[in-house]
Formats: C-alpha cells, sequence, structure tokens
C-alpha cells in the first residue's frame, strides 16, 4: 500500500516535493491557498527577472552604436507592457505546474492548514469549509513573507514591498530602497535602468555585506555608473511622508526624499498558526522549524524544506530540500549538504557564486591555528582577458577561485558579469564530487568562450593564467 503524504505549500519545496514523492509511487495531497509556485514564481524570481531582461536588452541596445549597430532614437521603457509580458510568463508557468500536478495524480487543496496531530492536517478551504487530511507523513513547506515592521508600515502606495514594484504600471521619477543586500541590489538595478533615480540605504559598510569582498566592491561601483546613490554605514531614523512624496531622515543626518520607497530588509519566516506547538515541533530563536539533515523535524514523521527551516533561504533549495525530505519518507536515505549551493544575483551585472568567501576561509583558517596566508590561496581573472568578451562588449566583470593549500580543494568560487548565474554550476559541480583548483584549470574549454574565465582563475591559483600579465613576484 502507497504512502500518503500531506504537503502545506506549493512554493518550490512544496511543489517539487509533491511531483518527486508521486514519482516514488506516493499518493499525494498538497494544501496551498495562493497560487501554485509560491512567492518565488509569482512575486519573486521569475517575475522580476522576466522585468530585468527587458532592462539588459535595452542596455544592449544603448551600447550598439559602439558595436557598429544604428538604432534610431533613444530606449524608452512601457512598464505597463513589461508587466503584462510578465504576467503571461508567470501565468504560463503556474499552469505548467498545475498540469504536472494533474499528470502525476497529486490532489490540490485550496485553503489553509494546520498540525492537528502528527498525522492529521486541518484544513481551512478558500470557501471557509473545513476539513481533516490524515496522512502517513507530513512536509511543512510554508515559506517565508515580507516583515511588516513598524518604523516601515508598508501601505502599497508610497511605501511598497518587492511584490508591490512588480506590479507597478508607471515609472516612478524616484525610489529609495531601504536595505542594500540581494533584493535591494537587484531592484536598484531594474528601476535605474528604467530611469528612476534610485538610491539605496545601507547599514554595512558595503552593499551586498554576505558576499566576497571583490563582488560587493565590484557591484557598489556597477551601481553607482548606473546613476544608482549608495549610502553605506547608516540607517533611517525617520520618516517624513507627503501626498506625493516621502523623505527620510538618515542617522548621519542626510535627507532622501523620494517619490516611493522600497523596504528591503530581509524576511518572516511562516511557522507561525501552522500549529506547530499543538504537535511538539521545536523552533529556533527566529522561528525556523528546527530539521537535521535528513529534514526530519523534532517530530517523527514531520519533515520542513524551503526558507521556513531558516538556513539557506533560496528556490532551489527549497526544491532540492524537498527532494530529500520526500526520498526519507518513502524509505531512500538522503541527506542535504550546504557547502556546494550554487547561487545567482540578478543584478546588472550578475553575481554568481558558491562556496565561502575569502573572508570566510580565511576566519576559518585562522580558528584553526593556521596561518591565513599559507593555507588559502586565490586566484583572479578579469573579463577583459577573455577574446569572447571582447567580441560582445561584455568586458565587466571578475572570476575568483579561492582554494585550500596545498591540497588544492576548491573552498569557493565568486563570478561577476555576464550570465555569472549560469557560469557558475561548473564550479558547483567541481566542488559536489571534489576535484581540485588544478583539475579544473586542467580540464579544456571550448574556445572562445566565457567559461575560460573560470580556467584561467583556476590557473592563477598557482599563477600559471596564460592570459595574464606576470606577476612582479615571480
Amino acid at each position: 500500500m502507497s504512502k500518503h503524504i500531506a504537503i502545506l505549500g506549493a512554493g518550490p519545496g512544496g511543489y517539487v516535493a509533491a511531483i518527486r514523492a508521486a514519482q516514488l509511487g506516493a499518493r499525494v495531497t498538497v494544501i496551498e491557498s495562493h497560487a501554485l509556485g509560491g512567492v518565488c514564481l509569482n512575486w519573486g524570481c521569475i517575475p522580476s527577472k522576466a522585468l530585468l531582461s527587458v532592462v539588459e536588452l535595452g542596455d544592449k541596445v544603448k551600447k550598439a552604436e559602439n558595436l557598429g549597430l544604428l538604432v534610431q532614437g533613444p530606449v524608452t521603457y512601457d512598464l505597463a507592457r513589461m508587466v503584462a509580458r510578465k504576467n503571461k510568463v508567470v501565468a504560463t508557468l503556474v499552469k505548467g505546474i498545475a498540469t504536472l500536478f494533474k499528470t502525476w495524480n497529486i490532489e490540490h487543496v485550496q485553503g489553509t492548514g494546520s498540525l492537528r496531530d502528527r498525522q492529521t492536517v486541518t484544513v481551512t478551504a478558500v470557501d471557509g469549509a473545513p476539513r481533516d487530511i490524515q496522512a502517513d507523513a507530513i512536509v511543512i513547506a510554508t515559506g517565508s513573507s515580507w516583515p511588516n515592521l513598524p518604523q516601515f508600515p508598508i501601505d502599497g502606495q508610497q511605501l511598497l514591498t518587492s511584490q508591490h514594484l512588480l506590479d507597478l504600471d508607471r515609472i516612478p521619477a524616484s525610489l529609495l530602497i531601504i536595505g542594500g543586500g540581494v533584493e535591494g541590489c537587484e531592484f536598484a538595478a531594474l528601476y535605474s535602468g528604467l530611469g528612476t533615480e534610485v538610491t539605496i540605504v545601507e547599514l554595512m559598510a558595503h552593499v551586498l555585506p554576505l558576499e566576497d569582498d571583490d563582488i560587493s566592491s565590484t557591484m557598489e561601483r556597477e551601481l553607482k555608473k548606473r546613476g544608482v546613490a549608495v549610502l553605506t554605514g547608516t540607517t533611517v531614523e525617520r520618516l517624513e511622508r507627503l501626498p506625493t512624496s516621502i523623505t527620510a531622515h538618515l542617522k548621519d543626518g542626510t535627507q532622501v526624499a523620494a517619490e516611493k520607497l522600497l523596504v528591503s530588509v530581509g524576511r518572516g519566516l511562516n511557522s507561525g498558526g501552522i500549529g506547530l506547538e499543538q504537535v511538539g515541533v521545536q523552533t529556533g530563536r527566529r522561528g525556523e522549524i528546527l530539521v537535521n539533515e535528513r529534514m526530519e523535524t523534532t517530530v517523527p514523521g514531520i519533515y520542513a524544506v524551503g526558507d521556513v527551516v531558516g538556513k539557506v533561504m533560496l528556490a532551489h533549495v527549497a526544491s532540492a530540500q524537498g527532494k530529500v525530505a520526500v526520498a526519507n519518507i518513502m524509505g531512500h536515505e538522503e541527506t542535504f549538504r550546504y557547502d556546494a549551493v550554487p547561487a545567482g544575483i540578478f543584478t546588472l551585472p550578475e553575481i554568481g557564486r558558491v562556496g565561502v568567501t575569502e573572508q570566510q576561509a580565511r576566519e576559518r583558517v585562522q580558528a584553526a591555528g593556521q596561518n591565513p596566508d599559507m593555507a588559502i590561496k586565490v586566484g583572479r581573472f578579469r573579463y577583459a582577458g577573455l577574446g569572447k568578451a571582447q567580441a560582445t562588449g561584455d568586458t565587466t566583470g571578475l572570476f575568483k577561485v579561492i582554494a585550500e593549500s596545498p591540497s588544492g580543494r576548491i573552498l569557493g568560487v565568486h563570478i561577476v558579469g555576464a550570465h555569472a548565474a549560469d557560469l557558475v554550476h561548473e564550479a558547483a559541480l567541481a566542488m559536489q564530487v571534489g576535484a581540485t583548483v588544478t583539475q579544473m584549470a586542467e580540464m579544456i574549454h571550448a574556445h572562445p568562450t566565457l567559461s575560460e574565465g573560470l580556467m584561467e582563475a583556476a590557473e592563477d591559483v598557482e599563477g600559471k593564467a596564460i592570459h595574464q600579465a606576470r606577476k612582479r613576484t615571480q
């Protein structure tokens, strides 16, 4: 007799877990009150990339004349049409998930669910009718949501979340972004490209403070080239609101006025109100559901995946965790590893990364009593040194490889430049299978490609990059 699995949430963690569970022979019920695909598909990853792709195309047109392509007239944007296209892309993908559910006989119950006991989910359907769903195992994939901070009362008119910014039908004259993390920088690239006057306020010393220093400094420089005002090391102390504008008074005495304000300062975990206390599922300080490497919670038969576990809050991590969870439910032994998870930041230019930053690598080595200058080696190679980058005009960017010495184990790879989010996967695979930096350097790369930059950076770890000037110390 097949197992019945109930899944709370149909985001990238929940819907992928559902399909994999069905593939493994389970009967699956998914409880989701909103659209299939969750935040990522409907109000995050996909919508923002659909809009950013238009600005990226506009950037290419703007420099077309330098490449010998004559385009008459200035580049202008119709945001309403861009949003309409974005909505069409999203609708197509949501419909695709519904079709997949149908082909795999997955039941989709529209409503909100909470745990009644370790094998029962009580569902309140959208029409208000209650229903109990009995299951052999439960997967919690309720995700995260935009925070509601008292100092930044979201009204959807002046004070916005990223969800609101994705549905504007008119380009605002000015935009103030509170928070220079991934989301803040992506929207700064998007709206500055559309012609909006953008200001970022970031508490830390640099934007993208969790990224490698070389990468964050490159991105800060590129944002400024796009006309973005970047104010770091300060915070908003109070807001002054007028009917047509909002003024932020910063801690350093600066005042910034803007038509719209984006609050981009993290996300809250959706672990409340789903009955965790009722069944004894333990949570951490931030409300994250505590799980082990098999994605099991502290209650047997209940698993959790995605943002709600508070580990690496990325859509593809949620999907991979979902696969691990249902594999274990179905009797397979699988664990989740976090050391080779790639990530993409869809700024202009893009960022791709996997593993630790140089700073993190040095701190770990130092904590172990070793000399970082001896135990860590770093290789770099700039896009400008690549024939393909010169040919296409995409010369802004950097490849960076961090390796352990003398083993050659790859600790981290960071790329900023054209197609960086795609290029980083070679490095992720190398790390996953335990390849050394020498093996990466020795792999023959096709010419001319941007991927050659990764090979050259790997060679540079030992000072042997072919297309890099000889260093004076050699």
